[in-house]
C-alpha cells in the first residue's frame, strides 16, 4: 500500500473566535504538544529490553489532528462548553445590539437634544460599551481555561487508549504527527479512533 506525504502543521479550524462555537477544532499548538508527550511517553512505556532489540521493530503512526477533531471524548468537551458559556455569549450579544441602537439614537438625536441629555447619552454609551468589553474579555479568558480543562481531561483519555492498542498490537513505537512522511501501511488512527468510540460508548451507557 502507497503511503502520502502528510503536512508538518495544522491549523485551528476556529480557535480565536468570540463565542462558545470557537471550540469546534483545537489549536495546532495544542496537537504539538501532546504529539510530543505522546512520544516520550510511548517511547518508555513500549521499548524493548536491550536483548530484545535484535528483532524487527514494529512503528505505527497516529494523526493526532484527526483524533483531536473527531475523538468522542474532544467532541463531547467542546459540546459541555458551549452548553456552558451560550447563555452569557447570548446575553453579550443581545447587549451589543442595545449598544448599537444606543449609538444610532445618539447620532440621530444628538442635534435636536439639549446638551445636557446630549451628554448623558453620550456617557452612558461609553460606560455600556466599557462594560460590554469587559464581560467579553472575561468571557473569552474563562472559555480558555475551560477549554485547556476540557481537553487535558481527554487528552489522557487518547493517550491511554494509544498506548493500550500498541501493547495489545505488539507495536514497539507510535509516532504522533506532524511528520514528514508516514505510510498509510502504518497509520493506525482509525483502531485508535474506534478504540476512543467504544470506550466512550460504554461509559455513557454505564449507570
Amino acid at each position: 500500500m502507497t503511503g502520502e506525504p502528510l503536512n508538518q502543521s495544522t491549523q485551528s479550524a476556529r480557535r480565536g473566535s468570540n463565542s462558545p462555537s470557537g471550540l469546534r477544532g483545537w489549536s495546532a499548538s495544542s496537537a504539538r504538544r501532546f504529539s510530543r508527550v505522546l512520544l516520550v511517553t510511548l517511547a518508555l512505556s513500549l521499548a524493548p529490553p536491550l536483548a530484545a532489540q535484535t528483532t524487527a521493530m514494529r512503528i505505527g503512526y497516529v494523526d493526532m489532528k484527526r483524533l483531536l477533531d473527531n475523538a468522542p471524548q474532544v467532541v463531547a468537551g467542546r459540546q459541555k462548553l458551549e452548553r456552558e458559556f451560550a447563555p452569557r455569549d447570548t446575553a453579550l450579544s443581545a447587549d451589543e445590539m442595545r449598544l448599537v441602537e444606543m449609538r444610532s439614537r445618539y447620532e440621530r438625536d444628538n442635534a435636536s437634544m439639549n446638551r445636557t441629555e446630549a451628554e448623558a447619552l453620550r456617557r452612558e454609551i461609553d460606560a455600556f460599551d466599557r462594560s460590554i468589553r469587559r464581560n467579553r474579555d472575561n468571557l473569552r479568558s474563562e472559555l480558555k481555561t475551560r477549554s485547556d480543562q476540557e481537553l487535558d481531561r481527554s487528552w489522557r483519555e487518547i493517550n491511554n487508549a494509544v498506548v493500550e492498542f500498541a501493547r495489545e498490537q505488539g507495536i514497539d513505537l507510535i509516532v504522533p504527527s506532524p511528520v514528514i512522511y508516514a505510510s498509510q501501511r502504518i497509520d493506525v488512527t482509525d483502531q485508535v479512533l474506534e478504540r476512543l468510540k467504544r470506550k466512550h460508548t460504554g461509559k455513557a451507557s454505564s449507570p
